[in-house]
């Protein structure tokens, strides 16, 4: 037990695994490349987790991301088992900064996978079509109310501004109030709810998208930590050189 547990070790912290691992993990995205634009299927991959869709999918077509997410597990192990490794031996280096740095870098890393495994589990999207008054129970025994639509246009008939009023009522009789605008959407119970599109006339109408991401904050986590260590690891490498 102890020798596989050692081989495991020796394994992920090899750099040999990162580079085979990031090699392979090219070939089944240029496979991807190929197979996607030839296969219908792949029309629908946004409109369901990507683990559920994967699910619902034949083999023959999805064997290549099945492989991208084994390689990127691989990659996870081996990042963090590494960063684990450069910080116990590095502990009594008298630049803590230029230690902490990469690991800063790594953690970012590891947190967009994160994301990215939240989504694929848990994310959801659907359209709906809505007027003035038309109302949707959403999560959290939440009712989401389309209060008002203002649409401007100018003489020539060009949409300049629009915003919609919206309400969410909940269930112990507590009423939001919020307004979705332009690059503004609605945040509310976990969902992004945003207009895709709107029609003035014969009668004002729009095009609602829900959307969850419960990978979204994570993302963003990740991307902080990861450009915080690179700003950090670049201005260390010159203060060094100089």
């Amino acid at each position: 037990m102890k020798a596989l547990l050692k081989h495991l070790v020796e394994f992920f912290l090899s750099l040999r695994t990162a580079i085979w691992s990031l090699s392979i993990l090219t070939i089944m995205l240029l496979a991807g490349a190929y197979i996607m634009p030839a296969r219908q299927e792949f029309q629908s991959i946004h409109s369901a987790p990507l683990f559920i869709w994967l699910q619902e999918q034949p083999l023959s077509i999805t064997w290549w991301l099945w492989l991208s997410i084994g390689i990127l597990a691989v990659l996870t192990a081996n990042t963090l088992v590494c960063s684990i490794e450069s910080i116990i031996k590095k502990r009594k280096v008298t630049q803590w900064l230029l230690l902490i740095s990469p690991q800063i870098i790594h953690i970012g890393f590891l947190f967009i996978l994160l994301a990215h495994l939240l989504s694929a589990t848990g994310s959801a999207q659907g359209m709906a079509v809505a007027r003035e008054g038309s109302s949707f129970e959403i999560p959290g025994n939440t009712t989401f109310v389309i209060k008002a639509i203002d649409i401007q246009i100018d003489p020539k008939g060009y949409m300049t501004d629009w915003a919609v009023a919206v309400e969410y009522m909940m269930n112990n009789g507590k009423v939001l109030k919020d307004t979705i605008k332009p690059n503004s959407p609605s945040l509310q119970a976990g969902l992004n709810i945003n207009v895709k599109d709107l029609q003035a006339f014969p009668e004002k109408a729009i095009l609602l998208q829900f959307s969850k991401d419960p990978g979204a904050y994570w993302a963003l986590v990740g991307g902080i930590c990861f450009m915080i260590g690179v700003i950090i690891l670049a201005v260390l490498k010159i203060k060094i050189e100089r």
